[in-house]
């Protein structure tokens, strides 16, 4: 018999969690009444700018499936999703990606300033610690460690130094690996750290944890490549941010590596790679099959 959740259509489930998450992030935020409202209001407002949650709800879709309380893994589900939007509101800045529109909305630094979106990037990052820290633990998996694997993840090794490699690449000849490890760390790893620490709140079993691993890593591809080919196939409209762009900047995408598609392919063969590592979770891990799937077709 299902879970009570997976009775639950996959967009009434995404929606719902999607708003569990938004009041948990409404609680954790500073007001923009707090004194530096500026500043907060800038954090709210990128944060609050109507994206899909899919970081903080693979979090607690992978809680689900370790057969915890979704409550207990929503913590981290609103740490990664700081994380995720203090780097969107960097990566659109003029010294990096140079961007005008994200999620449908101007970026940060156009109603800000580029001062106050460094520095409301710099304050979700830090933030995202202090939410993490109110995690109430595990018998396998303490605090101090949930907060080392979210900084990690967030750190040098991974998604900063995709962001540096990614830089480094424009213009650039970029082999099939490298153009992999670029993906694997500026996009994967954070994903992957998503769902680690929705098991951790669960206090997973080695097993558990490191299917959901396997998982993240191969759906953490898929989801790139996929991003890949919607900035060549969709609209500025449909995508809420400037279609073209990797292609303008000369960016390492696959579209632009193996063609278009050769890269739906290799989206579906990394979806299927992300869909074997479930197997061993059984039924709970159902509704992160249907997210899978649905990632592998969606449009924007």
């Amino acid at each position: 018999m299902p879970e009570a959740s997976q009775t639950v259509s996959l967009p009434a489930y995404l929606k719902k969690t999607g708003a569990l998450v938004d009041r948990a992030l409404q609680r954790f935020l500073p007001r923009a009444t707090v004194r530096s409202g500026t500043l907060h209001e800038a954090m709210r407002y990128s944060i609050f700018a109507g994206g899909k949650r899919l970081r903080p709800i693979l979090s607690v879709a992978a809680a689900e499936s370790c057969g915890g309380p979704p409550g207990n893994a929503l913590p981290a589900a609103c740490a990664v999703e700081c994380i995720h939007t203090y780097s969107l509101i960097h990566d659109d800045l003029p010294c990096m990606d140079d961007d005008d529109l994200r999620r449908g909305r101007p970026t940060n630094h156009k109603v800000y300033g580029e001062g106050i979106a460094v520095l409301a990037g710099d304050a979700l990052l830090t933030i995202a610690f202090e939410i993490l820290a109110q995690s109430p633990g595990t018998s396998r998996y303490p605090v101090a460690a949930q907060i080392r694997e979210l900084a990690v993840a967030a750190g040098s090794r991974w998604l900063i130094a995709g962001q540096v490699l990614d830089l480094e690449g424009e213009g650039q000849p970029v082999t099939t690996d490298a153009l992999r490890f670029i993906h694997q760390s500026k996009t994967a790893a954070l994903l992957t750290a998503s769902l680690r620490l929705g098991a951790m709140s669960a206090n997973a079993t080695p097993l558990q944890l490191r299917q959901l691993t396997q998982f993240g890593q191969a759906l953490g591809l898929a989801f790139q490549v996929i991003d890949d080919i919607l900035d060549v196939t969709q609209t500025t409209e449909k995508l809420g941010k400037t279609a073209g762009k990797d292609v303008a900047a000369t960016k390492a995408t696959y579209p632009a590596l193996i063609g278009l598609e050769a890269s739906r392919k290799e989206a579906h063969r990394l979806t299927k790679k992300a869909l074997l590592a479930l197997k061993p979770l059984g039924n709970r891990a159902s509704r992160l099959r249907e997210i899978a799937h649905y990632l592998l077709d969606r449009e924007y």
